[in-house]
């Protein structure tokens, strides 16, 4: 299995309304399974929508959770990674995306960097989650970084590190939450400098439409390893899909060889010396 044709589903959720939204998972799975699709990417907290206030308690489900469930039925073989407020238990939940196939949930990433600044509060509901882990998918490695987390420069280069070869990236990105930045080209440069630095192909799926007084811009989109646009969506709902090619990652990974030139034991060294003695700037 060495070309992968992936997807990511655009969709316009409803707030707080999971009925509502499993209906739309439903409806872009057939879509992708038209298309031949065998991975298809939802965006950041795709079953209740991206609230700003989430009702946790009402909302929150466990990873054995009947919406799971049924999404893992509709997947039969094709790959689904869907968003949705887990249920940690002890009163912690988080901002989580679960992978799911052939009717089982195979992965779950909790989101690790939760934004609480301009208008996002993610911090003050969520949990952090602890490690980036890899799902397996034949000769494919795949990892899942959501949103703010493809913000952190030492996310990817760990992603990769760890030896994903596809990189899945759910979001809830919408216009002015934060005050002067430009959402829309900030998310260009982003995602193809990620894709191109590490020859990590990526599955980019965005909301779209306007409620709570946010308005999500959509231009979901999917790269190749070499940091190449193979499809990007408009404001309106909708499913893209590509084909991706294993070699590719090997032959972006030999011309621009970051990868091979990582030195984790380096950085490790400077980082025990920074926080046993940490360098204020001027």
């Amino acid at each position: 299995m060495t070309s992968l044709t992936v997807a990511a589903a655009q969709i316009e959720c409803r707030p707080g309304d999971i009925e509502a939204n499993l209906s739309l998972h439903r409806a872009a799975i057939d879509e992708a399974h038209g298309r031949g699709a065998e991975l298809l990417v939802f965006p950041e907290l795709s079953l209740t929508d991206y609230l700003s206030e989430p009702d946790l308690p009402r909302l929150a489900r466990s990873q054995h959770a009947p919406e799971l469930q049924a999404l893992a039925d509709a997947a039969g073989s094709m790959l689904v990674s869907v968003g949705f407020i887990e249920d940690g238990g002890g009163g912690r939940f988080h901002n989580s995306q679960a992978l799911v196939s052939r009717g089982r949930v195979l992965h779950v990433h909790r989101k690790l960097n939760l934004p609480t600044y301009g208008r996002l509060t993610e911090g003050r509901y969520y949990a952090k989650g602890e490690r980036i882990g890899l799902a397996r998918h034949g000769a494919w490695s795949l990892a899942t970084l959501i949103c703010a987390e493809t913000w952190n420069p030492a996310l990817p280069w760990l992603a990769a590190l760890r030896g994903a070869s596809l990189l899945l990236v759910p979001v809830a990105s919408s216009l002015h939450v934060v005050d002067d930045l430009d959402n829309r080209t900030g998310w260009t440069v982003n995602l193809s400098h990620t894709a191109l630095t590490y020859g990590l192909p990526l599955v980019m799926a965005n909301h779209c439409g306007a409620r709570g007084g946010l308005k999500f811009w959509g231009g979901s989109r999917i790269l190749d390893a070499f940091g190449r646009e193979l499809a990007r969506a408009g404001e309106r709902p909708q499913v893209i899909s590509a084909e991706i090619a294993l070699d590719d990652v090997r032959r972006a990974r030999d011309r621009l060889p970051t990868m091979r030139d990582a030195d984790p034991r380096r950085v490790r060294a400077e980082l025990d010396r920074f926080l046993a003695e940490p360098e204020v700037a001027p």
